[in-house]
C-alpha cells in the first residue's frame, strides 16, 4: 500500500504547479538542449549532450516523484484544537533534559519545508507517537536503534 502524503493546500498547489511546469516547459527545454547538442556531432565525446541527458534524467525522476505524491496525497486543513497532527508545530522536551533544551518541529512531509522550522515526518517513529497528543502529554517511542525514549509535549501551535 502506498504511503499517504499529508499536504497543506499551499504545498499541494506548489507541487501541482511544479509538476505542470516540468511536464510542459521543462520537457520542451531539455529536448531543445539535447537537439542542439546532437547538432554538434559525435555524441560519444559531446559534453553538452551528456549534460542535457543527465538533466533530463533528473527532471523525469522528479516528475515521477511528484506524480506519486500527488496520486497518494491527502490535503489537510490544520485546525487549532490543541492536538498534534500533520501540519502542527510541536515543541517537545526529551525526558531528563532541561527546559531550555526543548525542540520545535513542524510535523510534515519534506514537501512542506519551511525555513522557520525543522521538519519531522509524521511517518517517523517520534512523529507517529506524537499524533493526537496534547500539551502536557508524555509519549514514548522506540528509535531505530531499539532505544525507548520519552518526550513531553510542551506546546502545539499552527505554523
Amino acid at each position: 500500500m502506498p504511503q499517504i502524503h499529508h499536504l497543506s493546500r499551499d504545498a499541494h498547489a506548489r507541487l501541482v504547479a511544479e509538476f505542470e511546469d516540468l511536464t510542459t516547459r521543462g520537457r520542451i527545454e531539455v529536448a531543445e538542449k539535447i537537439e542542439r547538442a546532437r547538432e554538434l556531432g559525435d555524441l560519444s565525446e559531446n559534453g553538452d549532450y551528456h549534460a542535457a541527458k543527465d538533466e533530463q534524467g533528473h527532471m523525469e525522476g522528479r516528475i515521477r516523484h511528484l506524480e506519486a505524491i500527488l496520486e497518494h496525497c491527502e490535503i489537510v486543513d490544520v485546525v487549532d484544537d490543541g492536538t498534534v497532527k500533520p501540519g502542527s508545530v510541536v515543541n517537545i522536551l526529551f525526558e531528563g533534559d532541561d527546559e531550555d533544551e526543548a525542540q520545535t518541529f513542524l510535523l510534515a512531509s519534506i514537501e512542506e519545508r519551511n525555513e522557520a522550522y525543522e521538519l519531522m515526518s509524521p511517518q517517523s517513529a517520534l512523529g507517529k507517537a506524537l499524533m493526537g497528543a496534547r500539551v502536557g502529554d508524555f509519549v514514548s517511542y522506540t528509535t531505530p536503534t531499539g532505544a525507548t525514549l520519552r518526550v513531553e509535549v510542551v506546546s502545539v501551535e499552527l505554523p
